[in-house]
Protein backbone atom coordinates (compact mmCIF):
# COMPACT_ATOMS: atom_id res chain seq x y z
CA UNK A 1 0.00 0.00 0.00
CA UNK A 2 1.18 3.87 -0.72
CA UNK A 3 1.38 5.75 2.34
CA UNK A 4 0.71 9.79 1.45
CA UNK A 5 3.09 12.36 3.67
CA UNK A 6 3.50 15.57 4.28
CA UNK A 7 6.22 17.63 5.45
CA UNK A 8 6.08 21.14 6.21
CA UNK A 9 9.14 23.17 6.54
CA UNK A 10 9.87 26.57 7.75
CA UNK A 11 11.19 28.01 4.31
CA UNK A 12 9.18 28.71 0.96
CA UNK A 13 12.91 26.73 -0.58
CA UNK A 14 13.02 23.98 2.43
CA UNK A 15 11.03 21.04 -0.08
CA UNK A 16 13.00 21.88 -2.93
CA UNK A 17 16.41 21.72 -1.55
CA UNK A 18 15.23 17.78 -0.02
CA UNK A 19 14.61 17.04 -3.67
CA UNK A 20 18.46 15.08 -4.31
CA UNK A 21 17.98 13.77 -0.67
CA UNK A 22 15.23 11.44 -1.43
CA UNK A 23 16.61 10.74 -4.47
CA UNK A 24 19.89 9.18 -2.72
CA UNK A 25 17.41 7.24 -0.24
CA UNK A 26 15.64 6.03 -2.78
CA UNK A 27 18.92 4.61 -5.00
CA UNK A 28 19.61 2.87 -1.04
CA UNK A 29 16.46 1.18 -1.33
CA UNK A 30 14.85 2.93 1.84
CA UNK A 31 12.16 4.00 -0.05
CA UNK A 32 10.07 3.94 -3.20
CA UNK A 33 9.12 6.72 -4.15
CA UNK A 34 5.81 6.37 -6.08
CA UNK A 35 5.19 9.92 -7.05
CA UNK A 36 5.74 13.72 -5.23
CA UNK A 37 5.14 17.30 -5.52
CA UNK A 38 6.27 20.35 -3.85
CA UNK A 39 4.57 23.37 -2.91
CA UNK A 40 5.99 26.53 -2.21
CA UNK A 41 5.28 29.50 -0.89
CA UNK A 42 7.93 32.50 -0.82
CA UNK A 43 6.77 35.55 0.87
CA UNK A 44 4.99 38.51 -0.88
CA UNK A 45 3.58 35.69 -3.06
CA UNK A 46 -0.17 36.48 -2.93
CA UNK A 47 -0.83 31.84 -3.83
CA UNK A 48 1.70 29.04 -3.63
CA UNK A 49 3.52 27.49 -6.63
CA UNK A 50 3.10 23.80 -7.12
CA UNK A 51 5.35 21.23 -8.98
CA UNK A 52 5.30 17.49 -9.51
CA UNK A 53 8.73 16.23 -8.91
CA UNK A 54 8.62 14.05 -12.21
CA UNK A 55 12.55 13.31 -11.59
CA UNK A 56 12.15 11.24 -8.14
CA UNK A 57 8.77 9.28 -9.27
CA UNK A 58 8.93 5.79 -10.07
CA UNK A 59 5.57 4.71 -12.25
CA UNK A 60 4.42 8.73 -11.30
CA UNK A 61 1.34 6.46 -9.72
CA UNK A 62 -0.98 9.99 -9.17
CA UNK A 63 -0.98 12.41 -12.16
CA UNK A 64 -1.16 16.06 -12.47
CA UNK A 65 -4.77 16.04 -12.25
CA UNK A 66 -4.62 14.42 -9.02
CA UNK A 67 -2.29 16.84 -7.77
CA UNK A 68 -4.09 19.98 -9.30
CA UNK A 69 -7.43 18.98 -7.70
CA UNK A 70 -5.75 18.70 -4.04
CA UNK A 71 -3.75 22.12 -4.22
CA UNK A 72 -6.78 23.45 -5.73
CA UNK A 73 -8.85 22.49 -2.63
CA UNK A 74 -6.03 22.76 -0.26
CA UNK A 75 -4.82 26.20 -1.92
CA UNK A 76 -7.82 28.21 -4.26
CA UNK A 77 -11.18 26.65 -3.68
CA UNK A 78 -12.09 28.11 -0.65
CA UNK A 79 -11.54 31.86 -1.31
CA UNK A 80 -14.78 31.13 -3.70
CA UNK A 81 -17.26 31.41 -0.84
CA UNK A 82 -19.59 28.84 0.42
CA UNK A 83 -21.88 28.48 -2.72
CA UNK A 84 -18.85 25.79 -4.11
CA UNK A 85 -19.50 24.05 -0.18
CA UNK A 86 -21.06 21.05 -1.58
CA UNK A 87 -19.16 20.44 -4.43
CA UNK A 88 -15.61 20.74 -2.35
CA UNK A 89 -17.75 18.07 0.03
CA UNK A 90 -18.02 15.77 -2.92
CA UNK A 91 -14.63 16.27 -4.18
CA UNK A 92 -12.66 15.58 -1.09
CA UNK A 93 -14.71 12.64 -0.16
CA UNK A 94 -13.00 11.73 -3.56
CA UNK A 95 -9.48 11.93 -1.81
CA UNK A 96 -10.56 9.53 1.55
CA UNK A 97 -8.94 6.59 -0.50
CA UNK A 98 -5.72 7.79 0.19
CA UNK A 99 -5.73 8.86 3.20
CA UNK A 100 -6.95 12.36 2.75
CA UNK A 101 -10.12 13.53 5.05
CA UNK A 102 -11.21 17.10 6.22
CA UNK A 103 -8.65 17.09 8.82
CA UNK A 104 -5.78 16.04 6.93
CA UNK A 105 -7.08 19.37 4.22
CA UNK A 106 -7.05 21.71 7.11
CA UNK A 107 -3.90 20.80 9.01
CA UNK A 108 -2.24 21.25 6.15
CA UNK A 109 -4.18 24.85 5.14
CA UNK A 110 -3.16 26.28 8.50
CA UNK A 111 0.45 24.92 8.26
CA UNK A 112 1.11 25.77 5.06
CA UNK A 113 1.57 29.35 4.66
CA UNK A 114 3.49 32.22 2.97
CA UNK A 115 7.13 31.74 3.53
CA UNK A 116 7.02 28.09 3.61
CA UNK A 117 6.92 24.87 1.58
CA UNK A 118 5.85 21.97 1.96
CA UNK A 119 6.73 18.17 0.00
CA UNK A 120 3.81 15.85 -0.58
CA UNK A 121 5.33 11.86 -0.85
CA UNK A 122 3.35 8.71 -1.92
CA UNK A 123 6.05 6.17 -0.98
CA UNK A 124 5.98 2.43 -0.10
CA UNK A 125 8.61 0.30 1.49
CA UNK A 126 9.84 2.89 3.67
CA UNK A 127 12.56 1.90 6.54
CA UNK A 128 11.57 4.41 8.79
CA UNK A 129 14.40 4.53 10.87
CA UNK A 130 17.10 4.73 8.62
CA UNK A 131 15.19 7.55 6.72
CA UNK A 132 14.91 9.17 9.82
CA UNK A 133 18.87 8.76 10.41
CA UNK A 134 19.77 9.88 6.94
CA UNK A 135 17.06 13.13 7.98
CA UNK A 136 17.96 14.19 11.14
CA UNK A 137 19.45 17.15 10.18
CA UNK A 138 17.22 18.31 7.97
CA UNK A 139 14.53 21.42 9.36
CA UNK A 140 11.17 19.71 8.65
CA UNK A 141 8.07 18.69 10.50
CA UNK A 142 5.77 16.08 10.00
CA UNK A 143 2.44 17.75 8.93
CA UNK A 144 0.07 14.19 7.68
CA UNK A 145 0.72 10.95 6.91
CA UNK A 146 -1.68 7.66 6.16
CA UNK A 147 0.93 5.75 7.39
CA UNK A 148 -0.36 2.96 9.78
CA UNK A 149 -0.48 4.26 13.83
CA UNK A 150 2.12 2.42 14.91
CA UNK A 151 4.44 3.47 11.96
CA UNK A 152 3.74 7.03 12.22
CA UNK A 153 4.17 7.08 16.05
CA UNK A 154 7.77 5.36 15.00
CA UNK A 155 8.23 8.51 12.08
CA UNK A 156 7.53 10.69 14.59
CA UNK A 157 9.31 9.89 17.77
CA UNK A 158 12.54 9.18 15.54
CA UNK A 159 12.43 12.50 13.50
CA UNK A 160 10.81 14.62 17.36
CA UNK A 161 15.08 13.23 18.91
CA UNK A 162 16.80 14.35 15.95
Amino acid sequence: MAHLTVLEFPTADGAERLESKLSELQQQHLLDIQDAAVVSWPKGAKKPKTRQLHNLSGLGALDGAFWGLLFGILFFIPILGMAIGAAIGALTASFADVGIDDNFIKRVRDEVTEGTSALFLLTSNEVVERIAEALKNEDFKILATNLPKEQEDRLKEAFAHS
